[in-house]
Parts: C-alpha cells; structure tokens; sequence
C-alpha cells in the first residue's frame, strides 16, 4: 500500500509555472507573450536553416512542445523551443546519416528528439538536476561561443546567394571567398536589408520586433518586384496543423545505439542550458525553481516534438530574455506564443512562399554573432587565465572538429577542472590562540602545537586514491616537526572526511604504521558515523588501536592532557570545540 508521503513524492506536478495566477499581470504576460510571438516566429524558422528542416518545422516547436513544457515545468520564466545550440548539435551529428532536408533527415531529428526525451525521463527517475552543475560557466561559454562563430561562418554563403557545399565552416568559408565573384546581388542586398531593418531596430529599442518587421516587408517586396525569379525563396509552405505519430524511420537497435552518442550529448546540452536560465531568472524574479520537475517539462516538450514531425527543443535564453524584458512573469506568455503560432499556421502560411531565404540567413546570422560571447571570454581571460585557455579549446574544437566533439569535450574538461579545483584540499592546523583564549587555525608550513606533544591536523575533504598521497606526505611531515616537544600524537580533524575508498584505507593503515614506529600515537576527533563504519569495516580502527576515535577536539586534548599531565598550551574554546574557523 502507497503511503500518504510516498503518494506526494510521486505525485506529476502540473502547472507550477502557470500557478498561482497574478490576475492583476495577466494583461502583462499576454502582451510579452505577443511580443515573443513576434521576435521567435522568424527566429525558430531561421534555425531550421541550421539544422536543414523544412521552414515549417520551426513553428511547430513552438506550438505544441512550447504548450507542454508550460504545463509540466516548474519555472515561470524557461521559453523552451527550437535552440541554435541543439539545432547545431543535430546538424553537426547527423552529417553523413541522410540526405539533409530530406524525409529520412527530418524523421531522424523527430527521433533524436523522442531519445532526449526518454533520457529526460530516466534523469527525473534517478533525480540527476544536479548533472547540469558539472557543466561549468567557463566551458559553457566556449561552447556556445563556439557554435557562434561556426554557424555565422556557414551562413555567410547564404548572405551572399552562394550555394552551400559543406557543413565544416572553415571549408565552406573557403568556397564563399573564391566564389565571391559569383555574388548574387538581390540575396546581398536583401541580406543587407533584413541586418540594417533588425539592427536599426534593436538601437530604437529592444522591443520592436525587427526580424517580423524585416519578414514582412522582405515578403512584400519579394511578391510586389517577383524577386523569385532572381533568388531562392522559400516556396509553398504547407498550411494546417502538423500530423501526430511516431517517426517514419527504421526502429532498428542499430540505429538507435548510432544515434545515442548524439541525443546524450543533446539530453548535456540541453539540461546545462535550460537549468542555467531557469536558475538565473528564478534568482532574478526570487521565484521557486526546480531542476527535477523542468527535466519532466523538457521531457514532455521533446515527447510533443518528436511526435509532432518537428526536431529536439531547448530552453532558450534568447527567448527567456524576450519575455523578461516584455513583463512576462508566467508561462502565460509562452501559452499565449503558442496560440499566436497556431493561428498562423492555419491562416498566414500562404505568403511566406515569397520570403528569400537570405532573410532567413541573415537572421540566422545575428543569432550566431550574438552567440559570439566576446564580453564573457574576455572577462575570463582577465579573472582566471587558466580557465580562459579551458574555454578557447573547447570553441577551436566546436570550429575546427565539430559541435558534437566539442559537447564531448566540455563535458570531459568541466570534469577534469572540477577534480583540478577539488581533489587536493587546502589543509590545516588547529592550534591554540593565546591572545583569545581559544584556537585558530594555522598554515601546515608554520605548524604549532596545540598542547605539548600533540598536534591537530584539520583535512578538508574525503580521502580517495586522488589525495590518499597527499594526506600520507602531509602528516608525516607533521612528525617531522622540530623546534617544540617531540611530537607524541597526532590528531586528524575529520569532520570534512564524509568518504574513504580502498586506496586511502590502505594507506590510513600504513601510515599509522609508520607512525607508530616513531611513537606517535594517530587518532581522529569528529569522525561521522558512516565513516567510523567504514573505518571498522576497513580494519583501520584494529589498526589504530583502542580508544583512537574521539566525538571532539576537545575530548582529545582533555585526555591527552590527564594522561601526560601536560598543560595546554592555551586553554580551550568555550563550548569544547575549535573556533568556527577550524
């Protein structure tokens, strides 16, 4: 039988970014939600240039995976539809896999999209929020600015009317300057148009709409001069609703394991960006936020795009702002997106038949330059110089190899820094403090006793194969100390120690056997439960003899001080333990 706690935990939350309604900002969030509706229909269209879908693909992300995550998230900010990032993702993995805009290219990307999904699921089941922790700031940041500069290098052949020959930015770049003399002068200014329209704009204020004001009037001149004949557009664009079902591809495990690589580092991408935003605006706003649940909400918004004919979603920090800086504080605003969509796409679709696609180009192009974190890679570079080499090695290989090596190589560097930063504590002494009567603590160069004959060692962190040596170095140079009364014991302050593996099991037993070859006794003061276990189970406490573990510090210097009847060299802190700085 279920239990009453056990019912709530499991319980599917619903509408947690919608509830409870400020009726007084409904007007608000509508008008932000029109206003995203005005700035995300280009955008979501210009990314499936990215990812090489037909134009319509872009609205349906956001009709029915834009309604889903409003429903089943939790953030009252995350604007979750088509993303460049995982647009150039999918692109960059499926090379090679089908022809690109195909019906084989678009099913795959529905594919792609039911995978993340299913591994949002199974994060929510193991609760796996944190995961996106582990991606840092620093490597993020090269990745998307990466992706800026491999994007806007390939859609430069597109500003210019050039075909496209290649996914690899650096060889299609290439192409574009040789094959500068074949310019097509109608896509060059019309592209210059769209950047002058958007840009003009965007000075004026922020919330004029200029990528719907650039459609429109591209559409509009394109139908009044007949540009089609002397540029690609778009061509008829299907009206109506999109057809639900599963993907029409081969449901084989081959292909699915092929394409596993590719949706996790979606599912890496996905999870780091959208729990990034979604903690940023919750901070911002002071609203409740929870990774878990937007995992559920993501999962859902992927479930209705891959059944839905359309390719992978994100949470979107383009579009997040939009509806920020509109004043919007719910996910009424992205239902209200999705209604406008839904209307055009049963009544509007007709003219965009005659928009250029270097409109759709040029709007791609902005997205990317301002992918282009310039600010943030310089900020970097002045504050850690380390971790600025970090972020310029995972954008040269977003470039140069791909997007899908660069995910990968993210992952693996924020890993490789976080074990950098963390396996080799900052480690100290406990000694006594005269002037206040108390300890402090002091740097293991300059170690000092905190009664005659007994010196405490604070370790900062859980002891494994990583650190194991540096622990084992560290105390016993402690023994070597000279210039005070030989050293008889050695406390180690354990309360930070909340794990110990086989390796530093083994070498806590050495080390206590050197240790006692030199008459000194080793002990430990505020071991936790679960590693005092561990040490029985280890063999270690035999090891160190009877009586070798202590609730507190103040315990330890206390017998120590009956049993050698030797003074402290200061008396205790009050309350029987080390000041808050040890």
């Amino acid at each position: 039988m279920t239990t009453a706690s056990e019912g709530k935990r499991f319980r599917l939350p619903l509408f947690q970014g919608i509830l409870p309604i400020d009726r007084a900002g409904i007007g608000r969030d509508i008008i932000a939600g029109l206003t995203l509706a005005a700035l995300s229909i280009p955008g979501t269209m210009g990314y499936t240039k990215i990812i090489g879908t037909p134009v319509i693909t872009g609205l349906y992300t956001i009709l029915i995976p834009m309604f889903l995550f409003a429903i089943f998230g939790s953030s009252r900010h995350l604007s979750v539809n088509a993303d460049s990032a995982t647009a150039a993702v999918v692109a960059a993995g499926l090379a090679g896999m089908a022809v690109r805009g195909s019906n084989e290219w678009l099913a795959l990307c529905s594919l792609l999209a039911l995978m993340a999904a299913v591994l949002m699921f199974a994060a929510r089941v193991l609760r796996l929020g944190f995961l996106a922790d582990f991606l840092s700031r620093t490597v993020l940041t090269g990745f998307l600015t990466g992706v800026g500069v491999q994007v806007s290098l390939l859609e430069v052949s597109g500003l210019l009317g050039l075909p496209r020959i290649s996914n690899q930015p650096l060889s299609q770049i290439v192409h574009d300057l040789q094959s500068i003399g074949q310019t097509n002068f109608y896509a060059l200014t019309t592209s210059l148009a769209v950047l002058a329209v958007i840009l003009g704009g965007n000075k004026v204020s922020e919330k004029i709409p200029g990528g719907l004001i650039a459609v429109i009037g591209a559409i509009a001149v394109s139908w009044a001069l007949g540009l089609d004949a002397h540029l690609e557009t778009l061509g008829a664009v299907p009206s109506g609703l999109p057809t639900l079902g599963l993907p029409q591809v081969d449901w084989s495990w081959p292909l699915i394991w092929k394409l596993a690589p590719l949706a996790l580092a979606c599912f890496v991408v996905i999870l780091s960006q959208s729990a990034a935003t979604s903690r940023a605006y919750a901070a911002k706003y002071k609203d409740r936020f929870d990774e878990n649940v937007d995992m559920v909400g993501l999962g859902m918004a992927n479930l209705g795009a891959g059944l839905s004919g359309t390719f992978i979603v994100n949470g979107s920090p383009t579009n997040t702002a939009m509806v920020a800086g509109g004043g919007g504080r719910s996910q009424i605003s992205q239902i209200t997106t999705s209604v406008i969509v839904l209307l055009v796409l049963l009544f509007l679709t007709g003219p965009l038949a005659h928009l250029p696609a270097a409109v759709l180009s040029a709007i791609v192009f902005l997205v990317a330059v301002k992918m282009i974190d310039v600010k943030g890679m310089r900020q970097i570079f002045v504050e850690a110089r380390a971790e600025f080499w970090v972020a310029l090695v995972t954008a040269a290989t977003v470039v140069v190899v791909g997007v899908e090596q660069g995910i990968v190589l993210a992952m693996i560097l924020s890993l490789l820094d976080h074990v950098r930063r963390s396996y080799r504590g900052t480690n100290t002494v406990i000694a006594a403090d005269k002037r206040k009567k108390g300890w402090q603590t002091v740097a293991l160069s300059t170690p000092q006793q905190i009664a005659p004959g007994l010196i405490v060692y604070s370790f900062s962190h859980s002891l494994y194969y990583a650190n194991a040596g540096q622990f084992a170095e560290e105390v016993l140079e402690l023994a070597k100390t000279r210039g005070q009364p030989p050293l008889r014991c050695l406390c180690v302050e354990a309360a930070a120690i909340g794990d110990v593996d086989f390796s530093a099991a083994a070498m806590l037993r050495d080390t206590c056997t050197l240790l006692r070859a030199q008459g000194i006794r080793l002990v430990f003061a505020n071991l936790s439960a679960e590693v005092r276990g561990q040490f029985d189970r280890y063999g270690i406490t035999e090891v160190l003899g009877e009586q070798a573990i202590y609730g507190s510090i103040h315990a330890v210097v206390a017998e120590y001080e009956n049993q050698s009847g030797a003074p402290a060299a200061a008396a205790t802190a009050e309350g029987g333990g080390p000041a808050p700085s040890a």
